[in-house]
């Protein structure tokens, strides 16, 4: 009886030293204003057109013949921060309207070499990341 009322004593010890030692953060809310609900919901639409721009078979086509594989485009282009869908638009409609296709294929390219660079993917085996 003794060796279970130690052992009693000593595990409530335990629990109450890891209760004292664990912390929970509390939970914050904050409003969200407008702006930020409509900027984000015109960056998902925008990612949506990008996205169909590379299920056309030219684009398609011109990714596979740069190396890139088309569903490794889909998802680093799922993966863009709003700010990186918002230049990669812009720099698709400063393009002239005849190289629409071989433009979007062009900055999907930069992009991925550029992101292998940095080390955020690791597509092309030329392209040796700056943290390596």
């Amino acid at each position: 009886m003794s060796r279970f009322r130690s052992l009693k004593t000593i595990s409530g010890a335990i629990c109450a030293a890891l209760l004292l030692i664990t912390t929970v953060a509390p939970a914050q809310a904050s409003m969200v204003g407008t702006s930020r609900i409509l900027d984000h919901a015109q960056a998902n639409a925008t990612r949506q057109h990008l996205l169909q721009m590379l299920d056309r078979d030219q684009v398609r086509s011109q990714l596979e013949s740069l190396g890139v594989n088309p569903a490794n485009a889909r998802e680093r282009v799922q993966r863009m921060t709003d700010q990186e869908v918002a230049k990669l638009d812009h720099r698709m409609k400063e393009l002239p309207a005849g190289g629409d296709v071989l433009g979007v294929a062009l900055v999907v390219f930069i992009v991925f070499i550029i992101t292998d660079a940095i080390g955020a993917t690791d597509i092309f085996p030329f392209v040796h990341s700056v943290n390596h």
